[in-house]
Order: C-alpha cells, then structure tokens, then sequence
C-alpha cells in the first residue's frame, strides 16, 4: 500500500468539478445512467430500477451519478469534504429541479414529487456525521476512498453505511507495486509547482502516455489515434479525458490497494462480492459491487 504524508498537500478536486460540470449534457447524464445500470446489473428496460431504494454518494464530485441514481428512482444523499464539490453537485440538483419545473406534462410532475435528494458537506471520516446518516441500500463511493489519507479507515466507514442485504459499490486504485510509486511522485512533482504551470505538466505527462498508447495500439495492428479510447471512456461512465488527467496527475492524498486487500477484509465484515472489474496489471481504478449479508430479525447490524 502506498501512503501518503500528512502534511503533504491535497488536491483541489473541486475546482477539476467545477470546470468539468460545464461540459455536463444529456448525453454525459445518459451514460452515467447507463454505468450504473450496468455496475448493479439492472434492467435497462425498467425506467426506475432504484424506486424505493436509499442510495449514499460518498464523494459525489461533479454530482453527476448521483443525478443517474435519481433519474433511476433513488432517494439520494450526496456527501463530499470539498466544499467546491458540494457546490458542483447543489448546482447540477438546482438544474435538474428546474428542468422539472419548466415542464408541464404529468411525467415530470410525477418525477418532481417523487425524486427525493440532499446535498450535504462532511467527510467520510467524521465518524458522527456519518453515524447520524442512517444506512442505505445502496452505498457508493467511486475512485474517492483511497483520496481521503486514511483509505482503511474511510472504506470502513462507508461499509458501515450499508444495510443489512444492501449493495456496496466502490472503485479503488490498484497497486502496481513500483509503478505506483511513480505515480506518487509525478503526483508530488504537479503540487510542486506553482498553479500556473500545472496545466503544461499535465498536458506533457498525459501527451507522453498518449503517445505510448499509441504506439501500443499500432503495434496490435489497430489505429493509432486516440479517438475510440476516447469515446469508450466517455461511454463507460461520462467522463472528460482532459479532467480525468488532471484528475489522475495531480489526486493527492494517493493510496492504492490490491483486490485482496479490499475484498478480504470486507468479507470478513458479511460482505460478498457480486461483481469485480479489475485492471489487471495496469495502472487506474479496479471496481468492487458488494453485497452485504442480511442482517437478523429485530438488529439493524450498524457498529
């Protein structure tokens, strides 16, 4: 596992949101939908798979999936520690509310009473806060945990939000070993900078490992332009390139983890695991769906 100082700086994931969220269309609201119909194997053909079900957005960032979780009927709660974060994600629900109002058919009527969302800024490690929350059906924290400096320790306390045969989906950093410290300290190099060269430094990292790619894909007989990955990532979950990089060069704190070191310890709390998709041996974040055991009559299983 890899750790980082505690003295050591953090990254200002809110202001990556911020700019991020004004390329937040239907299309990047649609794909969102779509990952998480996948990642919980819902059926695409149910308009409200999630109606009736409570759903934590642990990190929720730009707040875009949790607009997918209640486009698909959940009640949401969306927590985040950076303040920019909680911002992003009140203005996309504010948007959403009144992209409600402005319709006038039965549909959308029905959708405004119905939907049921709070924004709300603390952090998965004030053991309070969380413990006033309640548990949910569905907890989700995607590429957030192993940002918090205390991985461990955060991903306990998400789990421990999970009711008693609710679903546990989270996305952590895989541990390469060697090149994980690498990372780290391409990561040290973007803080070390002053704010107006950080975008040349993103832009020289990225455009070197695009390069790379590049020529992979040529070697495997494929075109070399970057395109097709492109559109995949945005297919796979609405995301940007550009602020995936930014995202990825500059996220501190960093730790990362191997599938044993998430999964065992997570067992051992009642929770099995339903759906794994990993990197292999490469480098960004494998993705967990657990589920947590029932808990017996008349207990509510929380610590």
């Amino acid at each position: 596992m890899v750790r980082l100082r505690a003295d050591e700086a953090r990254f200002a994931f809110g202001k990556n949101w911020t700019s991020f969220l004004k390329q937040v269309d239907v299309g990047r609201a649609e794909q969102a939908v779509a990952s998480l119909q996948q990642l919980f194997q819902l059926d695409p053909g149910q308009s409200q798979p999630l109606a009736g079900k409570s759903f934590l957005d642990i990190g929720s960032g730009s707040g875009l999936f949790s607009l997918a979780a209640v486009s698909l009927g959940a009640s949401v709660v969306s927590i985040d520690i950076d303040a920019e974060s909680v911002a992003c994600t009140q203005q996309l629900k504010d948007q959403f509310e009144a992209s409600l109002a402005t319709r006038n058919d039965i549909e959308s009527e029905a959708a405004a009473g119905r939907h049921d969302w709070r924004v709300e800024h603390l952090s998965v490690l004030d053991a309070e806060a969380m413990s006033a929350l309640g548990t949910f059906d569905i907890v989700y924290s995607w590429g957030v945990l192993h940002h918090t400096g205390e991985m461990e320790m955060a991903i306990a306390s998400a789990a421990d939000k999970v009711a008693g045969g609710g679903w546990f989906a989270i996305a952590i950093y895989h541990d390469q070993g060697g090149a994980s410290r690498r990372w780290l300290a391409i990561k040290r190099g973007y803080h070390a900078l002053p704010a107006f060269l950080r975008g040349g430094y993103v832009a020289a990292i990225a455009g070197a490992y695009e390069t790379k790619f590049a020529a992979a894909r040529l070697l495997r007989g494929r075109n070399p332009l970057p395109f097709a990955d492109w559109r995949a990532k945005r297919n796979d979950r609405g995301m940007s390139v550009w602020h995936d990089w930014v995202d990825w060069i500059g996220g501190l704190p960093f730790e990362v983890a191997s599938p044993e070191a998430i999964i065992m310890p997570l067992r051992r709390q009642g929770f099995v695991l339903e759906n794994l998709r990993t990197v292999g041996s490469g480098w960004g974040c494998n993705e967990y769906v657990f589920r947590r055991t029932p808990f017996p009559p008349g207990t509510d299983g929380g610590s």
